[in-house]
């Protein structure tokens, strides 16, 4: 009975290390609730943005192609969404708070979306990440304003979507809908994003004119 009891606490341990930055999904009876109402307040006091039909979309361009229809929750919001409704030009982030190169790359994304915001919209993904009220605690500490979905249990790895393993990730939707294949994240500077959006979707971002 020991060695039997000892062999499962070695297994579990083993999954939450290698949930720390891979793609390796939680347990079979993974059940993540990311928009109860004590979430909701923290999301609102660190004056992270809700999920509105307005953040994925800064234009008239059209939906993401081939990404899943499967409606997501919300990270601290009511109403979740699913990747399918993002329209373009926009950046999809896969992140977990308790990956390394994540909590390094949130505020230049950050930055990026005060300054480009206007002209590409940014989404997050909390991915693979069980623990929601850390991954807004990780948003807040890295001044994080833009909305995040989330997928906690890896959901999104039952469908057709071919999503790495190792986060964070980005993914490029383009102003006609098209998706680029995942960017490998771990970004430290706005120049970076700025440098990956031209060569993935072609686009000029052009910095704001100060007053």
């Amino acid at each position: 009975m020991r060695r039997l009891f000892a062999l499962v606490v070695a297994v579990v341990a083993s999954a939450v290390l290698l949930t720390a930055c891979d793609g390796v999904a939680p347990a079979l009876a993974c059940k993540v609730d990311a928009d109860s109402p004590d979430l909701i307040k923290d999301r609102v006091a660190a004056g992270i943005a809700d999920c509105t039909p307005q953040a994925w979309s800064v234009g008239d361009g059209a939906a993401a192609k081939g990404l899943p229809g499967l409606k997501l929750d919300c990270l601290g919001g009511k109403e979740g969404a699913a990747l399918a409704d993002v329209h373009g030009p926009a950046i999809i982030n896969f992140w977990a708070s308790n990956c390394g190169p994540c909590r390094k790359e949130m505020p230049a994304l950050q930055k990026f979306y005060e300054t480009y915001g206007s002209q590409i919209a940014v989404v997050g993904v909390n991915y693979l990440d069980t623990y929601p009220g850390a991954a807004i605690d990780l948003a807040h500490q890295s001044g994080v304003t833009y909305p995040s979905l989330a997928d906690g249990c890896g959901d999104l790895q039952n469908t057709k979507a071919k999503l790495p393993g190792v986060l964070p990730f980005f993914l490029f939707v383009a102003p006609d809908g098209t998706v680029s294949p995942p960017h490998p994240g771990g970004v430290t500077s706005v120049a970076q994003i700025v440098a990956m959006v031209k060569d993935t979707l072609g686009i000029d971002l052009q910095a704001p004119v100060a007053p």
